[in-house]
């Protein structure tokens, strides 16, 4: 991860609804460049925190910047470097594709000389340029959903939320959104996420940020750029007694353990030293079965997390 300054930042932000704190002194700070995926159970304030941050919501107290500007003080410069994608989208069922596209330019004030291009730039992206003529109430809701996200992207924000992007997609909608969010981080945006759907997440997360009852019980690296450090999984086709031993013997790999036939290890390296750490395996005639990337680790992190003691959500009756 980066060392610049955060993307977003919170400090002990306080919200509350009639007879409920739904925020509770909240405070973190999520990487410039990076993908935060944001869970917590049901009800734990997802949502109300997002809308906060996006500026919709005016907390009780504390204080949120997105990208340096602060949030409170100056909403309209702060919707400028973001985009926010609700649960509940809508979008103008009589208007074209285009014309939404065309609508949100505007809205976020991209100049009259450079909407087409955002438009046409914004479509290519996300592979709706055979549906610019078409009404958006004739589109499957994977495809609602990609005209929503490019409406939040199309003046190119620094910093996007979405509030639960893959709900309602079938599996082959959700591994496209999956490359999308890849890419707009690859393009330099940094992505706040909220989702229930932990593998999902963790397919593209570099960050996790567990919400409970309205406070923050944990955040944490999950995986970042493919020369950091990662948690692997190596499959033996039968069990090794001096398979550790061996691993600990060898170049960025630390922390192996074992599990019967399958081993996990921290290892620091890019793709192509994965390979010779492979190659190296079976040149030893180590039978080797799989070496994955251990994206357990991340429901594993959270289900530890969650499993601590519940935070006190005051009710203010």
């Amino acid at each position: 991860m980066n060392n610049q300054s955060p993307s977003i930042n919170v400090t002990n932000v306080v919200f509350e609804y009639p007879g409920t704190r739904a925020l509770e002194n909240v405070s973190f700070n999520v990487p410039r460049g990076s993908i935060t995926a944001l869970v917590g159970p049901n009800g734990a304030g997802k949502t109300t925190l997002l809308r906060c941050i996006a500026g919709l919501e005016a907390p009780l107290s504390g204080q949120i910047q997105v990208d340096g500007i602060d949030v409170l003080n100056e909403p309209r410069i702060c919707h400028q470097r973001m985009g926010y994608l609700a649960d509940n989208f809508g979008l103008y069922k009589n208007l074209t594709v285009e014309q939404c596209l065309y609508y949100a330019a505007a809205a976020h004030n991209v100049t009259y000389n450079d909407i087409k291009t955002a438009v046409l730039d914004t479509a290519n992206k996300l592979q709706l340029t055979e549906r610019l003529a078409q009404k958006t109430s004739e589109l499957s809701r994977g495809l609602k959903q990609r005209v929503a996200i490019g409406q939040a992207i199309i003046h190119h924000p620094k910093v996007i939320l979405l509030d639960e992007p893959a709900s309602g997609l079938d599996p082959e909608a959700r591994h496209e959104l999956s490359g999308l969010f890849r890419l707009l981080r690859n393009q330099g945006m940094t992505l706040l996420v909220s989702s229930h759907i932990l593998t999902e997440l963790a397919e593209y997360s570099t960050d996790m940020l567990i919400l409970k009852a309205g406070q923050i019980i944990d955040q944490r690296t999950i995986t970042s750029d493919t020369s950091s450090e990662i948690a692997l999984e190596l499959t033996l086709v039968e069990p090794l007694e001096n398979i550790v031993e061996y691993l600990s013997s060898q170049p960025n790999v630390t922390e192996p353990q074992v599990q019967g036939a399958k081993v996990q290890f921290n290892f620091v390296g890019d793709h192509s030293a994965r390979y010779q750490l492979l190659k190296t395996l079976l040149d030893a005639g180590i039978a080797v079965c799989g070496l994955t990337e251990a994206h357990q680790k991340m429901e594993t992190s959270y289900l530890e997390s969650v499993g601590k003691t519940t935070p006190n959500r005051r009710n203010t009756f």
